[in-house]
Parts: C-alpha cells; structure tokens; sequence
C-alpha cells in the first residue's frame, strides 16, 4: 500500500514538472551596474597608465567604453538566467509545483539549473515519501480496535483514533486529557510518564454511561517527539464480566438448583423404593418431577441469557427495530396465554411511531418478559394495558436530554409495596417466593429486563400502587438521537 502511494504522489508530481519559463525583463539599471562592477578593476588599471604617460587618454576611454560593452554584452545572459533561477526559486517556494524549461547555453548557468532540478526533484520525492507514510500511518491508525491518545508535554490531546472518538464521544483534540479521562491513576500515570519516569499500565473504571473496566498503558513516545506520551485503552470489560458471570453462575446455580434436584432425588428414591408398584404414585410423583425438571430447564435458560446479556451490556447495539413490530408480535405470543386467564392484552401504539435504537430481539426479550409478568400477577379477567409514545426534552431544559419513546406495561393486580420496588430488578428477587414459583418464575425476568435496557442506553422506571396495579415503563432512545448520552 505505501508503495502504491508513493507512486501515486511521483506521478502528480512528474506531471506539474515541466512548463514554459515566464519571467520579467532584466531592468537596464542592473545590467548597467553590473557591468559598470565588471569594468571597474580595468578602468583603474587604464588610469594608472594614463597617469604614467604610458597611454594616451583618448586611447584608454575608447578602451574602457569597449570593454564595459564587451562585459554588458557577456553578462546578460548570465544575468537573465540568475534572474530566472531566483524567480523559479521564489516561485518554488511558494508551492508552485511547477518547474520551468530552461535552453540556456551558459554552460555556469546551465549547471546551475540542472543542481537545482535535481534538487526540486529529490525534494518531490522525499515529500511524497512522507505523505504516503503519513496517510499509511493515520489509516492504520484508525483501523486500530484500541483506543490511542497522543498527548504532548502538556498533556493537551495532539491525536486520537477513531476507536477513542467513539468512546469518548468525538474528537477532543486540543484540550487537557482531563477535561475527557478524569480518573486519578490515569493521570497521575500519564503525568509520571512525562516527568520522564518510564512507561506505566493502570487498571480503572469508567461509570457512565454504563460501567467500563479499562487498562491504560502510557508510554513516552520516543526520541524523536520528546515529551510526547502516548496512551492506549484496552477493554478488560468482557473478560472481567466473564469471571464475575462464572463465579455468580456456580453460585446461583447451586443455590437455586439445589431444591429442585433434592426434590427429584427425593422422588427417585422413593419410586425405586417403598412406591415401586404403586402406580398412583408414581404418576403423581413424575408430574411434580416434570414440573421441578421443567423449572430448572427454565433456570438455566434464564441464567444463560442473563450471562449472554451482561457479557455484551457496554456495546451500544447500532440497529433499529419497529416497536409497532415487536409489540404487536409479542402480543399475538402471549394472547393464549393471557386468554387462559380470562386476561385481554390491549396495544395502544401512537401513530407514526418512530424506530428506536436497539436490536429487535432483545426488545422482544424484554416486552415479553414484562407482560407475562402482567399476565401472572394481574387479576384474572382484567386488561393488561400496553401503551407507546415519544417524550421530547422538556422546554424547560431543551437540548439537556435525548427524546425517547415511552412503552408502558400496565397491569390490574395487587400492586407492589414500596419497601420493595427498587430491589425487584436484582436476581432471584421475589416479592411472594413461594407464589412466584408456583407460577414458573425463576426470579431472573426482572433482571434480564434492566440490564437489556442498560445496554440499550434506556431507562426503566417502576411504580405501583397497592390494590391498583404496577406500571413499568421502558424508554428508548430514538432511532438517529446521539447515540452515546452523556
């Protein structure tokens, strides 16, 4: 790729490299100082023999007026070829890509301008060099994964990528890595390694908009930027996530799990024991045993997603999806179900109601958890009330917030107590344990619901009232709205 580059730059510049020479005429005065300058040594040669009576004074001013022609003469060519080397030269200077045509026969003169196309030659190469090497070097630079900062001996920002734009949200050229990266160890780092203390690699973590844990190497940029640091991110987000998610899965796991499997242990024992020919017993015990088999598959289920979501919680999904699509889907889903309990689901879409940011399935995810929830704890025979719009800033505070689009979930069951709204999105919380799993619930749908709107960037908001029901409500941002809030 970089030779293709510097044959590119060769070839525009061979192409500028030659064109008629245009310069101005050699003003008289000059020819005629010049000459007179040339003249002078012989005049006063002339006069000292004129002095001596060695020449008749008649005689040495007819000499003197011929050699000043024979110079004049002589020096005007060579003087309109200095002229136009030093017009050529300015021009040159000035980024004219051009380089004149010179016939000239003076054979100084003639060396002259072929040192000087060469020169201009070598100067055309040794340029287009640099540009390929330097659109080379932003290119790879951009293609990075990584964010990269370049910072000077100030700690100003002299460069970014684009991985570092996306992360922080646009350029930030120019200002204090303060003022974009405010975490204590960083800059204590970065600032360590401009004192000239050698490269340093901190751990840290980023809170919003959502939790990031990052490594920062900060190293001197070498010899030929002194004072330069240079600093490179590494996203340990997954990788840490990963160990959090094993070590919480083993543990929720065998906690969880370990009912189910002592109750089917228990029944096992029991069929291949004292129930071993008694066949009512054993139908009843193998349909509790299908139902504690069925709620584990579910667990696990859950607890998969849920790991899967946490893993990829910090990527801003970039697709769009039609609310109106996967609303009206996840209604024609749970319609049976929502009819077994003499229960009617009622959409109430605004019209037009814009795509909003964010992957369809995972949207689908969270809606349809969020009405089953209705369904199970709504009062049988009531309406379970699902309502879009879009919320615009208020005028109060315009351009503080992002629009998004409101979707309400609401229900007519027993409400919710206060006391216990905010914890009933962490995992295996249950208001009414032994109700929740005597419906199927795992305790995990809650959680699997904040954290899909945690990395859709949304928001979702509970309230409830005893004896009226629980409304929760998902916010999303608008499909083409800045895409990281900050």
């Amino acid at each position: 790729m970089l030779d293709a580059m510097r044959a590119d730059a060769t070839i525009v510049a061979d192409r500028h490299r030659e064109a008629p020479l245009a310069t101005s005429p050699l003003p008289l005065s000059r020819l005629l100082l010049t000459s007179l300058a040339a003249t002078a040594p012989t005049g006063f040669f002339l006069a000292i023999l004129v002095a001596a009576n060695a020449l008749a004074a008649s005689a040495a001013l007819i000499a003197l007026i011929g050699v000043f022609v024979a110079v004049a003469i002589l020096l005007r060519p060579l003087l309109e070829s200095l002229a136009a080397l030093r017009e050529t030269i300015e021009m040159l200077a000035g980024g004219d890509e051009t380089l004149p045509v010179i016939k000239d026969r003076n054979p100084l003169s003639a060396e002259l301008w072929r040192s000087v196309g060469r020169l201009v030659r070598d100067s055309r190469q040794r340029l287009a060099d640099s540009r390929a090497q330097l659109t080379a070097t932003r290119a790879v630079l951009a293609a990075l994964p990584d964010p990269m900062i370049l910072l000077d001996e100030r700690r100003r920002v002299v460069r970014t990528n684009e991985a570092a734009n996306a992360m922080f949200g646009g350029e930030f050229i120019g200002r204090d890595l303060a003022s974009t990266l405010r975490h204590p160890a960083v800059l204590a780092a970065a600032d360590a390694v401009l004192r000239g203390e050698g490269e340093r690699v901190v751990e840290f973590t980023l809170g919003l908009p959502v939790e990031r844990q990052l490594s920062a190497r900060v190293a001197p940029l070498g010899p030929l930027a002194a004072g330069a640091v240079i600093m490179t991110l590494h996203d340990l987000t997954a990788a840490k996530r990963s160990e959090q998610m094993r070590a919480d899965f083993v543990a929720n796991a065998s906690h969880e799990l370990r009912t189910p499997l002592a109750t089917l242990l228990g029944f096992i024992e029991t069929l291949r024991g004292p129930a071993r020919d008694d066949r009512e017993a054993r139908d009843r015990f193998l349909a509790i045993m299908h139902e504690q088999a069925s709620r584990m598959a579910r667990l696990i289920e859950d607890l998969l997603s849920l790991s899967r979501i946490e893993m990829n919680e910090h990527v801003l999904p970039t697709g769009r999806a039609s609310l109106h699509h996967v609303l009206g889907s996840v209604t024609a889903t749970l319609e049976l179900r929502a009819k077994a309990r003499d229960m009617r689901i009622v959409l109430a879409l605004a019209e037009a109601l814009p795509d909003a940011v964010g992957e369809a399935d995972e949207l689908a995810q969270v809606f349809q958890n969020l009405i089953d929830n209705a369904i199970k704890y709504g009062h049988e025979g009531s309406v379970i009330e699902v309502s879009a719009r879009v919320e615009r800033p208020g005028v109060e505070r315009p351009g503080v917030d992002p629009s998004f689009i409101a979707v309400a979930v609401r229900d007519h069951g027993e409400g919710i107590r206060r006391e216990h709204l905010p914890r009933l999105t962490e995992r295996f919380y249950r208001v009414d344990t032994a109700r929740s799993r005597a419906m199927g619930g795992t305790g995990l749908g809650l959680a699997i619901v904040k954290h899909i709107v945690n990395r859709h960037r949304g928001r979702l908001d509970i309230a409830s009232e005893l004896g009226e029901g629980s409304v929760f409500t998902v916010r999303l941002r608008l499909a083409g709205e800045d895409s990281e809030p900050r």
